[in-house]
């Protein structure tokens, strides 16, 4: 039995409350087929005593029939967890796992490599906050390792760690690591990928630079993976100075209480400071925040809550509350990236429910700018979206929408599109902008009525001009 095991089993309660409060990382692992993903995941969950017994004697029993290691305990297996994944030795599916260690509480996303599976890696990338992606040692950079690159920075992931995995393969040649770092940062800087990039030489197998660092790589002077997990800085990520909480639930369990509950995307709110509430625009201060535990002086970025108010306001599901003082854009018609998810194409014009956090209303594309070649990251012309496939487009809605650009905040600016009809979810989408065309549009047919009104006033009242009546 390991030590946490038995830290567990003797005293369960100090062991829940040790790890509570401990800081959560989402992170996924992506790359080119057949690079290691899982087998590094299964590293990590070994080395930093993280499997259980009983897991480990059925990971060891498999892997005599369906492991990809000739007979060898093969930890891939502690992910890929589907038949049809063990049968073939891929990942098909986003497989999540949980571990933690003295510093931080982890959640894994596995996601495959597959260009067939590009939604489901999008799924993985959708909430992370650091991607791994690997690249094999013996085959340097590939076509996959592009798009998985490219699908990263799309969806707003601030930090990766390149894993140049199967050094063992390569005798941990210094050259072949510093080869492909270089052509590595050369390509991240072509596609604007200006995160917080870090480079590590390891061996998912053998598990050399993963979680201890390893004799083999004398010449590397940085640090394990695990260590990078474990120190990288994500406070920084969060936005604590714009307020935004979507209004999920309206809790009112009696006549003396009301109150609105949320899970807090970004900023920071305090007892007595005053709100607004879009898209009704009613304005109130906070009375009380409610939470299970008891009452908050101030809640922030990612705690649920409950808010009370001071006032009467007609608030329902699918609102936004924000701090009266620093409220967000709002528009109707929007420009943004699309991942289309469903077999059925995406169409101009077509209408689908689109749902942004907890509200949801109608709309469509309008038109589309271009789609991206995902292999190679050009721009190719559209008319429609297949699956797979990500483009830029016009979103027009039927109502206003409150909104922050997903750059700047993700449950603020993301969304999913459904089919009305079978209320499947067919694609995902992330707010660049207020649609440009549509501004420049309306002020361009705003000008043309100001000078026939010119006109028309000249004519009729010589000594008047149209703006002197407004």
């Amino acid at each position: 039995m390991s030590v946490l095991e038995k830290k567990i089993a003797t005293d369960i309660e100090s062991y829940l409350k040790e790890h509570e409060n401990k800081q959560l990382l989402r992170f996924i692992t992506c790359g080119s087929v057949d690079d290691g993903k899982s087998t590094l995941i299964g590293r990590l969950l070994h080395d930093s005593k993280m499997i259980f017994e009983d897991q480990l004697a059925a990971i060891k029993k498999d892997s005599k029939k369906s492991g990809t290691t000739e007979g060898e305990f093969d930890l891939s297996l502690l992910v890929d967890g589907l038949q049809s994944e063990r049968e073939q030795g891929i990942t098909i599916d986003v497989a999540y796992r949980y571990f933690t260690t003295d510093k931080r509480k982890f959640i894994i996303a596995d996601t495959p490599g597959h260009e067939q599976y590009t939604r489901n890696m999008a799924t993985g990338a959708s909430t992370a906050d650091l991607a791994i992606i690997l690249i094999d040692a013996r085959h340097g950079i590939q076509t996959q390792t592009k798009r998985h690159s490219f699908i990263a920075k799309l969806l707003g992931i601030k930090h990766i760690v390149v894993a140049v995995n199967k050094m063992d393969l390569m005798d941990f040649s210094e050259d072949v690591y510093e080869n492909i770092k270089k052509e590595y940062l050369s390509f991240a800087k072509d596609i604007g990928l200006s995160e917080d990039i870090t480079l590590i030489p390891l061996s998912a197998l053998n598990g050399d630079n993963v979680v201890d660092m390893s004799k083999k790589t004398p010449w590397y002077k940085g640090e394990t993976l695990l260590h990078c997990l474990e120190n990288i800085e994500i406070e920084s990520d969060r936005d604590l100075v714009h307020f935004r909480m979507p209004v999920q639930y309206v809790n009112r369990p009696n006549l003396d209480f009301r109150g609105y509950c949320g899970t807090i995307s970004s900023g920071v709110i305090k007892v007595g400071e005053s709100i607004t509430v879009l898209p009704s625009g009613k304005c109130s201060k906070v009375k009380e925040i409610v939470t299970y535990d008891g009452n908050l002086e101030y809640a922030y970025v990612q705690q649920a809550v409950t808010i009370t108010l001071e006032d009467e306001i007609d608030i329902s599901r699918g609102d936004i509350m924000v701090k009266s003082d620093e409220q967000p854009d709002s528009a109707n018609t929007f420009d943004v990236n699309i991942v289309w998810m469903s077999e059925e194409p995406l169409l101009k014009h077509k209408q689908y429910f689109i749902k942004r956090a907890s509200s949801v209303v109608v709309g469509s594309v309008e038109s589309f700018y271009y789609k991206t070649d995902v292999n190679t990251q050009e721009h190719q012309s559209a008319n429609l979206l297949n699956l797979n496939e990500i483009g830029h487009a016009k979103l027009s809605l039927e109502s206003h929408l409150a909104y922050d650009p997903y750059i700047k905040n993700k449950a603020m600016g993301s969304f999913i599109i459904i089919d009305r009809v079978t209320n499947n979810t067919l694609g995902a989408g992330m707010i660049v902008q207020k649609s440009q065309t549509d501004s420049k549009a309306k002020a361009h047919e705003y000008s043309e009525f100001e000078t026939e009104l010119n006109a028309l006033v000249r004519k009729h009242f010589p000594h008047w001009e149209a703006k002197e009546i407004f």
